[in-house]
């Protein structure tokens, strides 16, 4: 049961690891987001709710920058909580010019389990500062888990998409460099918690083994419009299906169309 509920939890990292781009800095004149945005998700297998996710972005300044701040919460609920115990913060302060990180901060507690890392980016030089591996080389216009995120919904608006198209991606995470390829499927309605929603549906390539049977096991679903929310992101691990689908929203730049069900 404990390796059940570290993989349901290890969604809101993967979901994140995955979204991550690393190729166009150039800040969009399309932005599909604004200050006060709030999303929240629900995870679940089967019948099964085994937690919550929450991510919220602010405006800030650090080191004389403007820059938006967004910090992901995701947390344990009910039986799983009682049964494993996860409550895990990521923060990232990017760039409003080019959408690029200034500083990233990662607080797992999960169990027992404790972790806490700071990194901070230079972008110019192209090294990153850890408090855990301290100065490391990494490529040019790296990007952590969040700011990527939304670097990638502004490209989706930017973008010609046809089937099959591949977007290649940069990110620094675990104290490394992580590369990940999405392959983009095409169009597709889906029924979710909040109703019917027009969407855009993407392929990530996933590591086969010890999760996952094939590298087509993982997809996720942004919404079909000038916001580009992740509407839904699915694992169709060895031991089954598991969900998180969005729930909650405020805040949105602009119009999100769905038709309650």
């Amino acid at each position: 049961m404990k390796q059940i509920c570290m993989i349901i939890f290890s969604v809101f990292l993967l979901s994140g690891m995955l979204k991550t781009v690393g190729q166009n800095t150039n800040a969009s004149t399309n932005s599909t987001y604004k200050a006060g945005e709030n999303l929240k998700y629900l995870m679940y297998y089967g019948w099964f709710d085994g937690g919550h996710a929450s991510l919220v972005l602010n405006n800030e300044v650090i080191q004389g920058k403007d820059v938006y701040h967004v910090k992901m919460h995701a947390k344990s609920i009910g039986f799983t909580d009682r049964l494993y115990h996860v409550s895990d913060v990521y923060e990232s302060y990017f760039n409003k010019k080019n959408g690029l990180p200034e500083k990233a901060i990662r607080n797992i507690r999960e169990g027992k389990y404790r972790y806490y890392n700071e990194v901070v980016y230079n972008q110019e030089e192209n090294y990153v500062v850890s408090q855990k591996s301290g100065k490391v080389t990494v490529p040019q216009n790296c990007f952590d888990i969040l700011s990527s995120f939304y670097c990638l919904r502004n490209m989706l608006n930017d973008m010609k998409l046809v089937p099959d198209t591949i977007i290649r991606i940069t990110s620094y995470f675990g104290d490394e460099v992580f590369p990940l390829v999405l392959r983009y499927k095409g169009k597709e309605t889906i029924s979710t918690k909040l109703g019917t929603v027009d969407c855009i549906k993407f392929m990530p390539v996933t590591e086969v083994g010890r999760v996952f049977k094939t590298e087509d096991d993982m997809e996720i679903w942004f919404s079909d419009d000038q916001n580009r929310l992740p509407v839904r992101v699915r694992f169709n691990l060895l031991v089954g299906s598991l969900k998180c689908d969005l729930i909650e929203f405020s805040g949105l730049k602009h119009d999100f169309h769905y038709e309650e069900d």
